[in-house]
């Protein structure tokens, strides 16, 4: 290999002298010159050989403590392997003892499960007791199922689902608490059965596989519960299409009500024409006077009634006024009492009117929170939605029946007027 090296650079060498010295030669033909270039040539190419040798033999050494790495980490893998080996047959050799004490304990299953067959006839009756608790269960979920079928057809009449919806879900958290409390009954039966059963640990068994029926029918339960807020969630889409409806009849009672003060309008231009014609025939009559005093008197009063029918023309437009209210908020009027229409009274007139409720409440010997809820209650059964909100710390009434409420309120005060002229 040294040989092979060596003549490698001699031919070289040779073969650089020669080269630069041909060159040099030809156009000077200087022997010396020429021979001084060559030797120059012969230096450098040794010396660049030598330093490409030498970049050689560190390339060399990098790849080879590279190899001797790998060569390490190789047999640190190998070690490695060799350990998890062991560890698998020693996992294998527990598995093995695990294995045969599950045959051990199969065995003694199956001894108790043949005393468990012995005690099975002895507890039928109890077993027939708990399916007649579990069909009682079954029809209060058919009961509850007809309830959400009930909820479905009110949410297609009313008009604003989302009071309607807060209603229902109360009535959905009391049957679930009343669920939960029939599962504390039967947390209670459970540690009578285990009082029991301390006597007889043989009946302990049997027992627990019958209560985790039960939890199982529990839990049955709680995703008809599911189902059943599911179905809530569809009656809040119909409930935006009756949000949807209401914008357009509110509309439509804004048009009418545009058309209430064009005829408010019309009929103050009539009473002004109505006066107008009063005086004339005031003076008419002083005139007729002057000439025929004591015949035309009777005559006078006679043309008074037949010149004057404005009020006759009044009055039904102002009856007209007055019950502009629909059918359902008149009907909701005559299920009111006085002090619940004073309470709505003190909440749409007063910003705060905690105080005045809470006095309207004392001399009903009641709570205010009692006095709102009533009239939600009354609300609910003749409107079918509420009409205060509860959940703000001073009550309000909701906006789109502000309107209505206030109509309401006028038409409580025209009764009590007419009712203390007439007296």
């Amino acid at each position: 290999m040294q040989s092979g090296i060596v003549s490698n650079r001699l031919i070289l060498g040779v073969c650089a002298f020669s080269v630069s010295f041909g060159l040099s030669l030809v156009p000077n033909w200087n022997f010396t010159q020429a021979l001084i270039t060559g030797i120059i040539t012969v230096l450098a190419t040794y010396s660049a050989a030598l330093f490409v040798d030498k970049r050689r033999r560190n390339y060399e050494l990098l790849v080879l403590s590279s190899l001797h790495r790998k060569i390490r980490e190789l047999e640190s893998l190998k070690y490695r392997i060799a350990r998890e080996v062991e560890q698998v047959q020693q996992h294998k050799i527990i598995l093995y003892t695990e294995s045969q004490q599950l045959q051990n304990q199969i065995v003694e299953s199956r001894n108790q499960r043949d005393s468990l067959h012995r005690d099975i006839g002895n507890f039928a009756g109890q077993k027939k007791q708990l399916e007649l608790e579990i069909n009682g269960l079954i029809n209060e979920l058919q009961n509850i199922e007809n309830s959400t079928e009930e909820l479905k057809n009110y949410c297609a009449e009313l008009t604003s689902e989302k009071r309607r919806l807060e209603l229902n879900c109360n009535a959905s958290r009391s049957e679930i608490n009343q669920l939960q409390a029939q599962i504390e009954a039967f947390n209670q039966e459970k540690q009578e059965i285990e009082n029991n059963l301390i006597l007889s640990n043989r009946l302990k068994p049997q027992l627990e596989e019958k209560l985790y029926e039960l939890r199982l029918e529990i839990q049955e339960l709680d995703i008809k519960v599911v189902n059943q807020n599911n179905l809530l969630t569809e009656t809040i889409t119909t409930r935006k299409n009756l949000e949807n409806t209401l914008t357009d009849l509110q509309t439509q009672k804004q048009t009418q009500q545009a058309e209430i003060s064009q005829l408010q309008n019309h009929i103050s231009l009539l009473q002004d024409e109505r006066d107008l014609l009063q005086n004339q025939v005031w003076e008419l009559l002083q005139n007729v006077e002057n000439l025929h005093q004591e015949p035309l008197t009777d005559n006078i009063q006679e043309s008074e009634i037949e010149l004057f029918p404005f009020d006759e023309l009044l009055e039904p437009i102002n009856s007209q006024k007055s019950n502009s209210l629909p059918s359902e908020w008149s009907n909701f009027l005559e299920n009111l009492p006085t002090y619940q229409i004073q309470v709505l009274k003190a909440i749409v007139e007063q910003d705060n009117p905690k105080a005045m409720i809470k006095q309207i409440a004392e001399a009903q010997i009641t709570m205010p929170n009692l006095l709102i809820d009533g009239i939600n209650e009354i609300a609910n059964n003749t409107l079918g939605e509420l009409i205060i909100e509860t959940s703000a710390e001073i009550p309000e009434i909701y906006q789109e029946h502000l309107l209505n409420i206030k109509q309401i309120i006028a038409v409580y005060e025209n009764s009590l007027k007419k009712s203390t002229s007439s007296n």
